[in-house]
């Protein structure tokens, strides 16, 4: 029973909520220890909350995960979990985020509030409407770095903003057509959206998007505006790690079929693991030495 409770909340996927810390290194406050407290709470408050709507994901499409061959194994489609323990365990995790979130402060919670309406709103609604599946998730990660920076009481950047959504619908996109090439005949089974995409048509999506990371991350690095507000004209030298990163992923996409799961990609593959160290170690450097 405790393992399939583990399972069904998903601790792997807790990683997407690291974007929370964006806002507190971006806006040059990893040496206050009173916001990096508040940043781990933060984090914290939204695992709850993403457990939550993962399990209510669950138990929404557990007659459609019985189908897959993967996902057969969950423990709501395989009946290890009952539906009134999943409604509890629902009801617990949104409930202790969300009282976390209101001791935070006021617009943090109402990022929390609006994290969980939407992902409420996709596992109901949106996930059957084509490229609006896409952009609900890459939407809910920009809400993350909002909460970020509401959790710290800092702007929230217009840069980070849309790189955070471009590089989630790049993640989205990918685990699309490794759900249509795994999947074959039987995707629309599972997903009705898979079924109005075509591996060719995904992979238009993904070169735009992938362009447009690169570009915008580019433009950012050398912006004006950027450069005076973080006080370092270098940021441009972190610009190598994210073109191999991406590039990595899609080497992984499409030569090895590993695009199913972003999550499990970031923590298997030693080069992305290597490349986001390092970008992350090189920003750091720059933005505080």
């Amino acid at each position: 029973m405790l393992f399939d409770l583990i399972k069904l909340i998903r601790p792997t996927q807790w990683l997407k909520n690291g974007i929370i810390v964006l806002a507190l290194v971006f806006a040059g406050e990893l040496t206050h220890i009173k916001k990096i407290e508040i940043s781990i709470i933060a984090i914290i408050i939204f695992c709850f909350l993403s457990s939550a709507v993962y399990t209510f994901n669950d138990l929404i499409d557990k007659d459609r995960d019985r189908r897959h061959p993967l996902k057969k194994d969950r423990p709501i489609a395989s009946g290890r979990i009952s539906i009134g323990l999943a409604l509890l365990i629902i009801v617990l995790l949104a409930g202790c985020g969300l009282t976390g979130a209101w001791f935070v402060n006021i617009h943090f919670f109402y990022t929390a509030l609006i994290f969980l309406g939407l992902n409420t709103l996709y596992t109901l609604w949106m996930k059957d409407i084509v490229i609006l599946d896409v952009m609900a998730i890459a939407i809910s990660f920009v809400i993350r770095a909002y909460a970020g920076a509401f959790a710290i009481e800092v702007p929230a950047s217009t840069w980070m903003l849309i790189n955070t959504l471009l590089l989630a619908m790049f993640l989205g996109l990918g685990k699309r057509r490794h759900e249509l090439v795994y999947l074959k005949d039987g995707a629309d089974t599972h997903r009705k959206t898979l079924s109005m995409y075509s591996p060719q048509l995904l992979d238009q999506f993904i070169a735009v998007i992938t362009s447009a990371i690169i570009v915008i991350y580019m433009l950012y690095s050398f912006s004006t505006e950027v450069m005076t507000k973080l006080g370092t004209t270098k940021l441009f030298i972190t610009i190598p790690f994210v073109v191999y990163g991406v590039f990595r992923y899609l080497y992984l996409i499409y030569r090895k079929d590993r695009g199913g799961s972003p999550t499990h990609v970031f923590i298997s593959d030693k080069p992305i693991l290597i490349t986001v160290f390092l970008w992350l170690i090189t920003a750091s450097i720059i933005l505080y030495a």
